[in-house]
């Protein structure tokens, strides 16, 4: 059964409500559509009930287009006043790191032209957009790899409202590690009133002694351990950022983990942050933020308001992943009077199932994860026992309820991330859980499993792998396939 027929009315019944949701930074409580379940889900079913469940969360299709944005990026070699502005080498989109933040409605077409004047190919992956596959950036799968000298134009509709973020998927180790990257914000159409809505990019940087990056990439260091840990850390390329306040703002903080291997659990120090979103969606309700670990790859979005009687404080931001612990950034209070805070419902999506006994059923598909000696690095990460270029795409049947489970063997951490869908944490190590939020990344520990239920919406050939990215690139990398209709034919016939 197509999923004209299978989804469709839900599609076009949530239209109106979700344009609701959407002006007001939530999602809706719709009237339950009639749907036809998809061909071989018997009515009583737990999968029916878990596709019920799941249907209201999110669209299967992009909005409506309002608007087009253009935009440009430029990748090329620069010096950037960064890491304490001693004139950083780097690779810079359009000469910043990071680069630019581009913000768009949800409803606008985005197109953007890249041009690449790097010594290496290059392309771009929209991380957690749910773009057409074609517009996906990973080379030899959806795409060549953009040449030193040639352009390409990535043109797609945001189907979600989130903080998402842009990167090469060439020499991801090298290419990220030397700063190219940017985010992408999609605002609801009427976003919430926040004080000030504000992006942290954050990340590390591995400095030779003359204060440069270090210039080998994908070393067996980074391999045997959790990738490239730098030895200095920022926020917006600063070690010393600083967000300026008044008393009584509520601030909107969106954070993004750019690394390659460093996680990060940031601590805000007399301040009590409420989590909103995270990997781009909204929370089922707004969660204290109290240990969160953002792992590469992952978002996490944040209401903070600040006290009324803080003039002249100063807040630190602390990051407790390790024990090491260390100043992220600051707060800094300005002494004066306090503005009225704003108030309004914080943003969240009531609709993220909680598939209960989801975690009882049987798996559909397992992913071992684990090294073995050998390979041009001498350490290769396997998905199965295979490395990137030996295995065989997994088949994911479109509209239907998957259960997926990553099991780690070894004893390194490895956020694994699934282009192109979105999941729910549903059990880690056999034991339920309830994480209120969707994601596509999440951190394994050593020896942990996790199981995470999914209902793939998006057809196409979509990559998964390790978003520490010397493991990726050394072959915890593996192909899903999501078969559907082609998305050309399906555009030309509505």
């Amino acid at each position: 059964m197509h999923r004209s027929s299978t989804w469709i009315t839900r599609s076009r019944a949530l239209l109106c409500t979700t344009l609701i949701a959407l002006n007001s930074g939530c999602t809706p409580a719709p009237e339950k559509p009639r749907f036809s379940l998809p061909e071989g889900v018997a009515p009583d079913s737990t999968e029916a009930r878990l596709l019920e469940e799941f249907y209201p969360a999110y669209s299967a299709d992009a909005p409506t287009v309002t608007a087009t944005r253009e935009f440009a990026l430029r990748a090329a070699p620069t010096e950037a006043d960064i890491v304490d502005e001693k004139g950083l080498k780097v690779w810079a989109f359009n000469g910043v790191v990071p680069g630019p933040t581009f913000r768009v409605r949800i409803g606008e077409k985005v197109k953007i032209t890249l041009t690449n004047d790097l010594p290496q190919p290059t392309t771009i992956h929209w991380h957690g957009v749910r773009v057409p596959n074609a517009m996906d950036g990973v080379p030899g799968v959806t795409q060549p790899p953009v040449e030193p000298g040639e352009q390409f134009v990535y043109e797609f509709v945001p189907k979600d409202a989130g903080t998402f973020w842009f990167h090469p998927h060439v020499r991801g180790s090298e290419q990220i590690e030397r700063g190219l990257y940017g985010v992408l914000v999609v605002e609801d159409l009427k976003p919430p009133p926040y004080s000030q809505d504000v992006v942290w990019v954050l990340d590390d940087w591995l400095l030779d002694e003359d204060g440069q990056i270090y210039p080998h990439f994908v070393t067996r260091h980074d391999l045997a351990h959790d990738g490239r840990w730098g030895n200095v850390a920022t926020v917006n390329g600063s070690t010393a950022e600083q967000l300026i306040v008044k008393p009584g703002e509520r601030i909107r903080l969106r954070m993004v983990d750019s690394a390659n291997g460093r996680m990060f659990a940031p601590h805000f120090e007399g301040l009590e942050p409420m989590i909103i979103a995270v990997d781009g969606m909204y929370t089922r309700r707004p969660l204290p933020l109290e240990h969160f670990e953002i792992s590469p790859g992952n978002r996490l979005d944040v209401d903070i308001t600040i006290p009324a009687d803080s003039g002249g404080k100063t807040f630190t931001v602390v990051d407790r992943f390790t024990r090491n612990q260390f100043v992220l950034a600051t707060i800094r209070v300005e002494d004066v009077d306090a503005v009225k805070s704003p108030q309004f419902e914080a943003p969240r999506n009531e609709h993220v199932p909680y598939w209960e006994g989801a975690h009882e059923l049987d798996v559909d598909h397992v992913y071992k994860l684990d090294a073995r000696s050998g390979g041009p690095h001498g350490i290769e990460w396997m998905i199965n026992d295979k490395v990137w270029g030996e295995h065989e795409a997994s088949a994911l049947p479109p509209d239907r309820w998957t259960k997926v489970r990553f099991q780690n063997e070894s004893y390194r951490l490895h956020p694994m991330h699934i282009h192109g869908q979105f999941f729910k944490v549903i059990a880690r190590n056999d034991e339920p859980v309830d994480e209120p939020y969707f994601r596509d990344t999440v951190l394994l520990k050593r020896k942990e499993s996790v199981d995470v239920g999914m209902v793939p919406l998006d057809w196409g050939n979509w990559l998964m792998h390790c978003h520490i990215l010397e493991h990726a690139e050394s072959g915890m990398r593996t192909l899903l396939t999501v078969e559907g209709e082609n998305e050309e034919k399906k555009e030309s016939a509505d």
